[in-house]
C-alpha cells in the first residue's frame, strides 16, 4: 500500500573542537575512520530533531497493495508531521473500481508511530466510507479496519528493508466450513522484504517478495500460508527545487499462490479486475524531500 509514516530526518550539525597542532593530532584521521567502519550501520540515522514533515501527491492508473488488485485510475495524496520521531500520517485515495468509471471508492488512512534507527513501529487505521469512522462491528469485508505495522531498513547503504503486518480488527475472518455461521478471525498477515537499487541520474530498481504466514485476505481465505506478492518497480526522480521532486514509476506485481491454483486469473479483463493476479501500474507524482 500503498505510502504509510516515511518522515525526512534533519541531521545533527556536529561541532569539534580545534587547537594547536600536537603529536596526538596525527592519529585522529585514523580514529575518526575506525568509527565510522566501525558505526556504518548508525550513522544513516542520527536522531531527530524539532519539527519534521512530508507531503505527496501522485496520478496513478492502478491501485495495487500487497499484490493485491485494490482499484483502478485514481489520485493519491499523503501528508505526516512528526517531532523527535514521534508522528501522525495521513493518507487519501479517490479512485475508481475499476475502468468503467461508474463507481468510486474514496479511502483515507491514519497513521501514528514512532521511527528511529531505521526501525519504524506504527498504527494503521484504515477507512473505506462505506460504515461510520473507527466502527469495528462491520463484520468480513470492507469497512474500518486496524493493523499493527514494523518496518525496519538496514541502511542507507544496504536499502534492505522487513516488514510486517497484521490485521487486528474487523473485515478480516472466514468460515470453517458450511455450518458454521461464526466468523473465525484470521489475523491477516504480511512479511515483505524489499531492496532498492540506485543508479546514476535518479534511476531507482526496487524488488518487493510478500508471503502471508496463514490463512488470510492476501489468498482470498482459502488457501493457507503462501508467496502472495513479487513485485518489481522502475523509478526516475527529478529535482525541482531544495525541497520538492517529481517522479515517475512503473510497476508490475503477480501473486503466485493465486495464480498457481486459478492459471485463468493471468487474464486481464477491464469490467471485473478484482481477480487478477497478475497486474501493472504507472505512477506521475509530485513530493517534498
Amino acid at each position: 500500500m500503498l505510502c504509510t509514516g516515511v518522515l525526512p530526518f534533519i541531521n545533527n550539525a556536529s561541532a569539534h573542537a580545534r587547537g594547536e597542532t600536537n603529536i596526538e593530532s596525527a592519529v585522529v584521521p585514523e580514529v575518526a575512520e575506525k568509527k565510522s567502519t566501525a558505526e556504518w550501520l548508525w550513522e544513516d540515522y542520527m536522531r531527530p530533531v524539532g519539527l519534521t514533515y512530508n507531503a505527496e501527491a501522485k496520478i496513478q492508473t492502478t491501485y495495487l497493495w500487497r499484490g493485491q488488485f485494490s482499484g483502478g485510475p485514481n489520485i493519491q495524496a499523503s501528508a505526516n508531521v512528526g517531532y523527535g520521531g514521534a508522528y501522525i500520517d495521513m493518507w487519501w485515495n479517490v479512485g475508481t473500481y475499476d475502468w468503467r468509471f461508474e463507481s468510486f471508492q474514496p479511502e483515507v488512512d491514519l497513521s501514528i508511530g514512532f521511527k528511529r534507527y531505521g526501525l519504524n513501529v506504527y498504527l494503521l487505521y484504515v477507512h473505506h466510507f462505506d460504515c461510520p469512522f473507527f466502527d469495528f462491528n462491520n463484520g468480513f469485508g470492507g469497512g474500518n479496519r486496524l493493523e499493527v505495522n514494523a518496518k525496519w531498513t538496514l541502511s542507507n547503504k544496504i536499502p534492505l528493508t522487513i516488514h510486517w503486518g497484521t490485521r487486528v480488527s474487523a473485515a478480516d475472518g472466514y468460515f470453517k466450513d458450511t455450518t458454521d455461521n461464526s466468523l473465525t478471525r484470521a489475523y491477516s498477515s504480511y512479511l515483505e522484504i524489499s531492496y532498492v537499487q540506485n543508479f546514476k541520474y535518479g534511476i531507482s530498481l526496487t524488488g518487493a517478495i510478500g508471503i502471508t504466514p496463514w490463512k488470510s485476505t492476501y489468498t482470498s481465505y482459502v488457501h493457507d500460508a503462501g508467496v502472495v506478492n513479487i513485485d518489481l518497480k522502475l523509478r526516475k526522480d527529478w529535482s525541482l527545487s531544495d525541497r520538492c521532486g517529481m517522479m515517475l514509476q512503473g510497476q508490475v506485481c503477480v501473486n503466485p499462490t493465486l495464480l498457481a491454483a486459478d492459471p485463468s486469473s493471468i487474464k486481464w479483463d477491464p469490467q471485473a479486475p478484482a481477480g487478477q493476479t497478475v497486474n501493472a501500474n504507472v505512477t506521475l507524482g509530485v513530493y517534498l524531500k
